[in-house]
């Protein structure tokens, strides 16, 4: 099957319990939802599993997502993780598993925004491509139908282009109005990878680490409020609607059923303009949400060092032995 145009996030380890992120994917599928965005870091995919196996929905009309964690980068640490997930999912394969970050920077759960790995280090594309080469064996193994990255900068995209048997599938990264990652999306785009976009309402319960002062709230921005009162619906639905009419798939996250169904809805009908969709295009203000501080190693000097903002990977001279980028 091809991915569903809407997916749910079950990240919610900070604040939301296992059982009640099960419940919201039972609610979930009950309302038709057939695409589920899962990791092994979020502590929930035993229960979730319990959920899919009890469901009654043909695994043929499921789309199910995973990643490898930070901690599990190794070769053999990325099929154990896998095979982990498929244990806890009670699935034979996943539709998609995904690097859930770049780095192999490991931080404990309910951190704070100064937690640091002392082991912590920055995109090394050797390294990567090790795990990588365990991703493209688990497609081969039949454990996994598509691999794809996740929190990828084009910088990062580019050297894994070049390099791999086994071009990632999709692109999970951070995507809202007002924070369009315009550039990083063409490119994905046009290389034919999908784009799935995280914290599509701009994550109002996002982790107390990724929240600053100079954040901005997308439902309250002016112009996507016009844009709710005039289809009648809420600011959450046009920022859904933005992501679909820009080729994304969305994974909002939720355990309200009332949100769930809005939610689904809100991709179903009634899609935004040309114009719409150009006008919330000016409003963009590279409004990043989830920093990943956490993930910062000795040296770098601010979360911007992990998004290669300018183009360029910053490896300090530590770092670089024999060559290594």
């Amino acid at each position: 099957m091809d991915m569903p145009i809407i997916g749910v996030g079950t990240f919610g380890s900070d604040h939301i319990s296992k059982d009640e992120m099960a419940e919201a994917v039972s609610l979930a599928l009950k309302i038709g939802y057939r695409n589920i965005d899962c990791a092994s870091v979020y502590g929930n995919e035993r229960e979730i599993g319990e959920v899919l196996a009890t469901s009654g929905i043909p695994r043929d009309q499921l789309w199910i997502t995973s990643k490898v964690w930070n901690d599990s980068h190794a070769y053999a640490k990325v099929i154990a993780s896998a095979k982990q997930s498929l244990k806890d999912l009670r699935l034979d394969y996943l539709d998609l598993y995904l690097v859930h970050w770049p780095f192999p920077n490991f931080h404990p759960p309910m951190c704070d925004v100064t937690s640091r790995s002392p082991d912590a280090r920055p995109y090394i594309h050797e390294q990567f491509m090790e795990t990588w080469s365990a991703m493209e064996a688990l497609v081969k193994e039949g454990l996994v139908r598509h691999i794809g990255t996740s929190n990828m900068s084009k910088a990062k995209l580019e050297l894994l282009l070049a390099s791999a048997s086994i071009r990632p599938f999709a692109n999970e990264m951070e995507l809202h109005p007002l924070f369009g990652q315009y550039e990083l999306l063409s490119y994905v785009q046009e290389q034919g990878i999908r784009a799935i976009g995280y914290s599509p309402l701009g994550s109002p319960n996002r982790p107390e680490r990724d929240t600053t002062s100079e954040d901005k709230v997308d439902m309250d921005h002016p112009v996507v409020k016009e844009l709710a009162s005039k289809h009648n619906c809420h600011p959450a639905a046009i920022c859904l609607k933005w992501a679909q009419g820009n080729g994304i798939v969305p994974i909002p996250q939720s355990t309200k059923e009332r949100n769930l169904r809005s939610n689904f809805q809100s991709v179903m009908e009634d899609p935004l303009t040309s114009e719409e969709l150009a006008l919330l295009k000016t409003i963009d203000c590279n409004n990043r949400l989830i920093k990943g501080q956490v993930f910062l190693w000795e040296g770098a000097e601010s979360y911007h060092d992990l998004w290669d903002e300018d183009g360029i990977i910053p490896i300090p001279e530590r770092y670089r032995k024999g060559g290594v980028r």
